[in-house]
């Protein structure tokens, strides 16, 4: 058992903001993005991985959505999270985005893919040909949700504090 490889779950983040009027993706980019990593990778465990994709809504190109997939530990997402909520902290988009933002986190369950011309056949959930364990599932998804909760509320007061800092 002692060289069983740690637990690895993907999890998605789902991010929406709206720029501010006169503002372009480009702008958004320039604040947006991470000049440091998020320390996913060197931490011994093979699979882990961090990635972000950028969106533009077509109907609307002002809203930004950013989807972050993450394949972590427990420990690692929660380290991500920390790097994440101190960088934006020191690096805030406020000149770039309108206030409000959309946040979403979710687990992944189940991946399927319908490429395939013709019927397929039913199958139950699973993850890279590994049927999903439920009670598993559960149990981890409420540890992501503590962790993303605790990121969420470390974020929200670095934005109050600057909101104040401003106003004063």
């Amino acid at each position: 058992m002692d060289n069983e490889m740690p637990k690895l779950m993907t999890t998605v983040s789902i991010l929406t903001r709206r720029l501010k009027e006169g503002k372009t993706y480009d702008d958004f980019r320039k604040a947006w993005f991470h000049t440091k990593g998020f320390g996913v990778k060197g931490k011994e465990v093979e699979g882990s991985s961090n990635r972000m994709y950028s969106l533009v809504n077509v109907f609307d190109p002002r809203e930004i959505i950013v989807l972050g997939f993450a394949t972590v530990t427990l420990g690692q997402l929660e380290d991500a999270l920390n790097i994440d909520v101190e960088y934006r902290g020191k690096n805030p988009l406020d000149d770039v985005v309108e206030p409000g933002i959309g946040r979403k986190f979710c687990a992944l369950v189940a991946e399927d893919d319908f490429s395939a011309i013709g019927e397929i056949p039913y199958t139950p959930a699973e993850i890279g040909g590994k049927k999903t364990d439920m009670a598993e599932f559960e149990e981890n998804r409420n540890a992501i949700a503590a962790i993303f909760a605790a990121a969420s509320e470390k974020r929200d007061a670095l934005n109050e504090a600057r909101k104040e800092e401003r106003t004063r």
